[in-house]
């Protein structure tokens, strides 16, 4: 039978790993937290969030081309209208009888203009996005607002959650900036259901591949745009290589800033990488808005990386290239500290990184034996709770303790409030994974603010505060956060004041 301090442990440790208690969960879950936690990296894989408008990439980027025409043409007609009502006013009449030649044919050219295009672009009825009604954003905006929904209810009903944060742990990692253009916003969640998700509990080097060569990586770091200079679209166009792709494939998602490679080998992997693209809007090379490989603006010949040639043909080449470098030591150590710091503490304790480093060595880059080990360390279960959950695991474990089931607007708000949207960093190198980030002054006042709110919004469902702090907070509940919540003026305040007390708030 589980001793108190095994009971803490298991508290502090589904904080930890997990997303949060629910009310009911009780002393079972803490007194079997490491056997549950292994269980579920046993059960694999992660499951896929439900009711999602579009499967995947491919259906995606043919309903945004078909909205993208639709814009364009509404843009094009209303400039038209624009000038024939110009045109049509008292003051240009005068005007235009001095050019009526010219310019009433110029007119005539571009109003006919307009119905070849609605006809160009209504071949194809399938690809034609449905009309949203009055008021709803634009499909980008609203494709991905509906999938951030379903990927948060999905970890509003995980056990522990363990699998779902190790989602956000990768996405992070691999992440995209939704805010760069419309293919990143509308396929932000595909991304993560297609590159993340299914290799979670797989192999480090498939989950890099998938990132690495999915739409929504190749727009976001630009290596659309990437053409080898010897290659027949490079001395046709005259253009070159775009490293931004292959600079954070080595800084930030293998080898990390101090991994042992130079200038050269990111110009090289540049060259290895070119003609990793997306299908246009024609479907010249396959399904539109899916990856495909364009022979074209390869870079040909053998290319050096890291003291290994490559001569592979075609994509093999960029994949036994991405092979090499998921496997490389230095990918294992930087991957090792990351999760240390992302689950422990921002000093990861060296003996573990090095722990795991070897785990994720001797296995091959295999992520489930990296979990054991990092779930089987008791150095990774006795570290003292210093961690301060993140916007995103702050939200998700409040829902969770107060039985909110949130409406968009519910998770849309506040993220954007405290600075952690889903799948929307300011840069390639993704959201802090620190308390500095999300522990200043200004962050927890605007976590007072948005806990306030929640308070609010949770009153009636939550009928005794006191006795949903022992629920969710158990043996690591604090006399002081105790009597705290039994003083509150209002149910809310109570609400309020056990979602921002320590004891929540770190993990």
């Amino acid at each position: 039978m589980a001793g108190p301090d095994d009971l803490k442990a298991g508290a502090v440790a589904l904080q930890r790993f997990g997303v949060g208690a629910r009310p009911g969960q009780g002393e079972a879950i803490r007194r079997e937290a490491r056997d549950r936690l292994l269980a579920e990296i046993a059960a694999g894989p992660v499951p896929q969030p439900q009711g999602v408008a579009f499967s995947g990439a491919a259906e995606i980027g043919q309903a945004l081309y078909a909205f993208e025409d639709q814009e364009r043409i509404a843009r094009e007609a209303k400039r038209v209208a624009a000038q024939q009502a110009q045109a049509a006013s008292p003051g240009a009449q005068s005007a235009g009888m001095q050019v009526a030649g010219a310019g009433a044919m110029s007119g005539q050219m571009e109003v006919a203009q307009a119905p070849a295009e609605v006809k160009s672009s209504s071949q194809n009825q399938a690809a034609q996005p449905a009309k949203p009604p009055p008021n709803e954003p634009a499909l980008p905006f609203r494709t991905y607002r509906d999938e951030v929904k379903s990927r948060v209810d999905l970890a509003l009903a995980a056990e522990t959650g363990f699998g779902e944060r190790l989602v956000m742990f990768w996405s992070n990692h691999f992440c995209i900036g939704a805010t760069k253009s419309n293919i990143c916003r509308i396929m932000a969640g595909a991304y993560e259901r297609e590159a993340i998700r299914p290799h979670v509990f797989g192999r480090f080097e498939d989950m890099l591949i998938a990132a690495e060569s999915h739409p929504a990586m190749l727009d976001f770091l630009d290596n659309r745009q990437s053409i080898g200079p010897n290659s027949p679209a490079g001395r046709r166009q005259r253009r070159g290589l775009n490293e931004n792709l292959a600079r954070e494939i080595m800084e930030l998602h293998t080898l990390g800033v101090s991994g042992g490679y130079n200038q050269a080998d990111v110009t090289n992997l540049a060259r290895i990488i070119t003609g990793w693209t997306v299908v246009g809007r024609e479907g010249v090379l396959g399904f539109p808005g899916s990856f495909a490989f364009n022979a074209g603006l390869h870079e040909p010949g053998v290319t050096p990386l890291l003291g290994r040639s490559y001569d592979q043909p075609g994509r093999a080449q960029g994949v036994a290239a991405l092979t090499d470098l998921a496997r490389h030591p230095s990918t294992a150590h930087f991957i090792a500290t990351k999760l240390v710091r992302h689950f422990v503490a921002d000093d990861p304790p060296p003996k573990l990184v090095d722990l795991l480093a070897a785990t994720f060595r001797q296995s091959g880059g295999d992520l489930p034996s990296v979990y054991r080990a990092l779930i089987g360390s008791d150095e990774a279960w006795k570290a003292p709770a210093t961690k301060v959950r993140s916007p995103q695991e702050f939200l998700l474990a409040s829902y969770r303790a107060t039985g909110l089931q949130p409406n968009p607007g519910q998770i849309l708000g506040p993220l954007g409030t405290m600075g952690q949207p889903f799948w929307q960093p300011s840069g390639p190198n993704g959201y802090a994974d620190t308390n500095a980030a999300w522990a200043s002054a200004e962050g927890i006042k605007t976590r007072i603010d948005v806990a306030a709110g929640w308070g609010r919004q949770t009153a009636n469902a939550v009928p005794d505060p006191r006795s949903q702090a022992d629920d969710i907070l158990g043996p690591i509940l604090s006399p002081e956060t105790k009597q705290a919540v039994a003083r509150a003026e209002s149910r809310p305040q109570a609400i309020a004041l056990l979602l921002m007390s320590p004891e929540f708030q770190r993990r």
